[in-house]
C-alpha cells in the first residue's frame, strides 16, 4: 500500500526516485502536433456516421463520439465514485491492493506490463471486471456506496457503443455486422479507472508510458476540465481535448489482427500535470481468454494475405505482458 500515490500518507513535494525517468523517455518540452482527434456524432445518418468512424479509425486509430446514448449524468457519476474510492482513507482499500498480475480484480501503482528497465509511473489504478454485471458485482468495492451503482449503470450502455461502433466499422470493411459478437467481445469487460494525482514536476515522469491497447476495443471516459491523454500521430503527440459529453474511442490489437491491419491500434500515453489531479476510466471489451484470434478470411487472400499470425487470446496476453505493450515489440511478437 505505501506504494499509492493516492495514499493519505503519501506527500508530494518532490518526485520519489522511482518515478524518475531515463531523459530519452521523459515528456518533451515542444508542444503537442497542431492536430485534433475528430469527434464523431452518432446522431446523424448511419452513412455518415460509418463513414465518419472508418475514416477517423484509418488515420487516427482514435476519435471522440457525442450524443452516443450513455447519459451524461450517468457517466458523471462514475467519474465522482471513482474520484471518491482514491481518497478512501487507506484501510478502506487495502482488500483490494495487490502486485500480483494475474489477480482481476485489484489496486495497484504503475503498470500491469513490464517496463523496460523497471520504471515507475505517476498512476494509481483500480482494475475490475464489471461484465456482465450479474457475475462480476460481488467482487467490486462496497465503498464509497455510490460506486457499485454507478459502474453498473455506466457499464452496460458503454459496452453498448462500442458494439456498435464495431458493426459500423464491419459495413465499411465488408463483414458481416455480427462478425465481432460471440466469442471476439464476449470476454470479461475490464475497466481501469487511472488516477493521476497532481505531479510536483510533471517533466521528469510520465503517467503511462506508450503503448497500444492490448484488447479488441476501448471506451474512454476522461474528466471534462483537464488534458492528459495524448496520441502519437505523425511523429508527434496529440492532445485529445475534452469535449463535454463525449466518449474516446480506441482500437486495440485484437481488433488489428482481426482486419489484417486495415485498422490499427495507436500508441498513446498519459502525461502527468502539477496543477489538478485527474481521473479517467477505460473500458476494454475484450475476447474471451480462450478465443483464438487471426485475421478475417473475408480480407485475406491474393493481393493480400495474411500479416499476423493466428493467436489464442490468453497467450497474446501473456506475451503483451512481457514485452512492455510498445507498438513495436508487440508487432514483432504476432506480425508474419
Amino acid at each position: 500500500m505505501e506504494k499509492l500515490l493516492s495514499s493519505a500518507a503519501s506527500s508530494h513535494e518532490t518526485v520519489p526516485e522511482r518515478f524518475h525517468l531515463p531523459p530519452e523517455l521523459r515528456p518533451p518540452a515542444l508542444a503537442a502536433a497542431p492536430v485534433s482527434l475528430p469527434v464523431i456524432d452518432l446522431s446523424r445518418s448511419r452513412d455518415e456516421v460509418r463513414s465518419a468512424v472508418l475514416r477517423a479509425g484509418k488515420e487516427f486509430g482514435f476519435f471522440q463520439v457525442i450524443n452516443h446514448g450513455v447519459p451524461e449524468e450517468t457517466m458523471r457519476e462514475l467519474e465522482v465514485a471513482c474520484v471518491d474510492f482514491f481518497r478512501l482513507p487507506a484501510a478502506d482499500k487495502a482488500a483490494f491492493y495487490s502486485e500480483d498480475t494475474e489477480q482481476t480484480n485489484r489496486l495497484f501503482s504503475s503498470t500491469m506490463y513490464e517496463s523496460g528497465a523497471g520504471e515507475s509511473y505517476w498512476r494509481d489504478c483500480l482494475r475490475l471486471a464489471c461484465h456482465p454485471v450479474e457475475r462480476t458485482r460481488p467482487g467490486w468495492p462496497e465503498k464509497p456506496a455510490g460506486l457499485r451503482p454507478a459502474l453498473e449503470g455506466f457499464i452496460v450502455p458503454a459496452r453498448s457503443v462500442g458494439m456498435e461502433l464495431l458493426r459500423l466499422l464491419c459495413e465499411g470493411i465488408g463483414l458481416r455486422p455480427d462478425y465481432f459478437e460471440g466469442d471476439l467481445s464476449c470476454g470479461e469487460v475490464i475497466l481501469n479507472a487511472n488516477h493521476y494525482p497532481p505531479c510536483p514536476d510533471p517533466g521528469l515522469t510520465l503517467g503511462l508510458p506508450p503503448h497500444c491497447d492490448r484488447n479488441l476495443i476501448t471506451v474512454l471516459l476522461q474528466p471534462g476540465y483537464v488534458c492528459g491523454l495524448q496520441v502519437s500521430y505523425g511523429g508527434g503527440w496529440i492532445d485529445v481535448e475534452p469535449v463535454p459529453g463525449a466518449l474516446v474511442i480506441n482500437f486495440g490489437h485484437q481488433l488489428e489482427i482481426a482486419t489484417n491491419g486495415l485498422l490499427r491500434s495507436v500508441e498513446h500515453r498519459a502525461v502527468a500535470n502539477a496543477a489538478v489531479a485527474r481521473t479517467s476510466v477505460a473500458a476494454f471489451i475484450m475476447p474471451t481468454m480462450d478465443c483464438v484470434v487471426e485475421p478475417a478470411k473475408e480480407l485475406v487472400g491474393e493481393g493480400s494475405p495474411a500479416k499476423y499470425r493466428s493467436i489464442r487470446f490468453r497467450d497474446f496476453m501473456r506475451v503483451y505482458k512481457t514485452v512492455g505493450a510498445r507498438r513495436e515489440s508487440v508487432e514483432k511478437a504476432f506480425r508474419i
